[in-house]
């Protein structure tokens, strides 16, 4: 006759985090990343601007502009 022999569970192994994607977009430590928000008045106000000057423009050109002011490149 034969035993049965109990079954022995093993614990899952533990694995890192490395290679993961991560849900929060990291951001280098000491650089400023402004909000849509302060982008969109900062965009807003390069708009006004342009236009009492008579200058041609896009609203893309005034958002990248924007960006770029607020970013500090």
């Amino acid at each position: 006759m034969k035993t049965a022999k109990a079954k022995t569970t093993s614990k899952p192994k533990k694995t890192s985090d490395t290679g993961k994607a991560s849900k929060t977009k990291k951001v280098a430590p000491g650089k400023y990343v402004p909000s849509e928000e302060e982008i969109r008045e900062k965009a807003r106000e390069i708009y006004f601007e342009r236009i009492a000057r008579g200058e041609h423009g896009t609203a893309e050109a005034d958002w990248r502009e924007a960006e770029e002011l607020l970013k500090g490149s």
